[in-house]
């Protein structure tokens, strides 16, 4: 035998054979959706590849202001949300709800598509009983049986005609359907696959759509929606997410309203003032049965505490309206935390390689280093710097500094003996192009660019008054003690002289 085992192994060796085992790569299951697109197979596969390692950082964003409250995110974090949410609208005209912004949604999600976000979309539903433009919450004084807000109550009657073929809710119903489905054909043709989010927090009786059980239930109305938009319009770019808010009554409970496998590729929950009860995470991973899962809206993100006993958030996306329901010192953790992916974050580029291909984009650009951030309140530590002969004088005793991923905000304040506070306020891009501002009502232009390696930063400034000289300075940021202290190197010149000075900050 041990002879015989000795040929095998040397004729194995002399072919060049290889009998190592093979293991079977997990199957990522297809869409629920019929001949789903590629590139909503490759987004899927994405959700299943970060399950459990990566938390995706997400920002919704109200219908009529495009993308403005993922950039004010951007700004006051100091890195952009990877997922951009927003939603279909309800709202009149001027409203930040406003039904017709849709044609701008289609295009701005094409665009943040292409920047590299992931899109995700819910719907405020219109009630049957109603044409758009309606309010958030019936107006007092509302007729019961004409609901014309997104929040209320349709009576039975109405709610059993809606599931009802042929009936007048039914038909309004699908009309509005329809027009929904029009905007997500766009994004189709885009090739842009859609996390799709409708009917949200169905297990609260707060929407007019939501919390009702038996023959005529909310699983009905959602199963009517997932059947006409995946077979009569044919969406192949929708992965289904089922959403749901905290089961804080037995008859909220999630399995109440849970449609079936086949009808959902992914779970989500709706988290407000910071209650992830571990309950509810736990009994939506048992109901996911594998599915990834996610908090579509919260107050607040996940801490990392948080994340370390519910690992399998896959995303999150901050409401509207609440970014600054989070200090920067907390945000500052969740940056400083390799399971949280940003936008610009090198491992979010590499794991989105696949899914950009399938989109047929190129690849996200990496960064081989993030670059420093210098985003904080900072205030000047007189013992540490050298100010040279001049002393403090007009030098910021004060700065707030926000920095994104292509941009720098500045306010700079300065200490006087003889007025008010002076406070100048500066913008810069981070990529060597000049940018003008204000100084002392002179006309400043200013470069700002990081030095290979990214840690430090450069910031080139002229002032020009006008007459017979200027003023030019040359500014270089460096953080040190894990970006505790900010250290600025400035060289200056102009009519009253060099100056060569170090300036010293703390952070707040």
């Amino acid at each position: 035998m041990i002879f015989t085992r000795k040929i095998v192994l040397f004729f194995t060796a002399f072919l060049g054979l290889n009998f190592s085992p093979v293991f079977s790569q997990p199957v990522i299951p297809e869409p629920v959706t019929p001949d789903a697109s590629v590139e909503a197979k490759a987004l899927l596969k994405l959700l299943y590849d970060i399950s459990g390692h990566h938390t995706l950082t997400g920002q919704h964003n109200y219908p009529n202001i495009r993308d403005r409250n993922s950039r004010f995110a951007a700004r006051y974090i100091g890195k952009t949300p990877a997922v951009f949410s927003t939603d279909w609208g309800f709202a009149g005209d001027g409203d930040t709800d406003s039904w017709r912004a849709r044609p701008d949604i289609v295009e701005e999600a094409i665009r943040q598509h292409k920047l590299g976000s992931i899109i995700t979309i819910c719907w405020h539903a219109v009630p049957p009983t109603a044409d758009e433009p309606v309010t958030f919450r019936p107006l007092p004084g509302a007729s019961s049986d004409s609901l014309a807000s997104v929040q209320g109550r349709l009576l039975e009657r109405q709610f059993r005609d809606v599931l009802t073929p042929g009936t007048a809710l039914n038909k309004h119903w699908c009309m509005q359907v329809d027009s929904i489905a029009k905007y997500l054909k766009k994004l189709e043709q885009a090739r842009i696959p859609i996390l799709w989010r409708p009917y949200h927090e169905m297990n609260g009786d707060w929407f007019w759509w939501g919390g009702r059980t038996g023959k005529s239930s909310t699983i009905a109305l959602y199963r009517q929606l997932f059947d006409r938009l995946v077979y009569r319009h044919r969406l192949t770019n929708l992965i289904w997410v089922w959403s749901v808010d905290r089961p804080n009554k037995p008859e909220m409970e999630f399995h109440h309203f849970y449609p079936g496998s086949e009808y959902l590729d992914v779970l989500a929950l709706d988290v407000y003032r910071n209650d992830f009860n571990k309950t509810y995470y736990d009994s939506l991973s048992a109901l996911s049965a594998g599915k990834p899962v996610v908090l579509a809206e919260v107050g607040n993100p996940p801490s990392p505490e948080i994340l370390k006993d519910q690992p399998k958030w896959g995303l999150y996306v901050t409401w509207a309206g609440m970014v600054r329901n989070t200090l920067r010192k907390q945000y500052r953790a969740i940056l400083d935390d390799p399971r949280y992916l940003s936008l610009e974050d090198s491992r979010y580029c590499e794991l989105t390689v696949p899914y950009r291909t399938a989109c047929r984009l190129d690849p996200l650009p990496f960064r081989l280093k993030e670059p420093a951030d210098f985003s904080g309140e900072w205030i000047i530590n007189e013992e540490k710097s050298d100010f040279g002969i001049w002393g403090a004088s007009n030098l910021p005793y004060k700065m707030m500094v926000v920095q994104s991923l292509d941009t720098l905000y500045v306010k700079r304040t300065v200490l006087l003996e003889y007025a008010d506070d002076r406070i100048t306020e500066e913008r810069l891009t981070l990529d060597g192009k000049e940018c003008q501002s204000e100084f002392r009502n002179l006309l400043r232009v200013t470069t700002a660019q990081f030095r290979e390696g990214g840690d430090t930063l450069v910031i080139h400034s002229n002032v020009t008054t006008g007459q017979t000289f200027e003023i030019v300075s040359k500014e270089t940021w460096t953080t040190q003690e894990q970006g505790a202290i900010l250290s600025i190197q400035q060289t200056s010149s102009s009519y009253w002289g060099e100056r060569n000075i170090k300036m010293v900050f703390n952070r707040l």
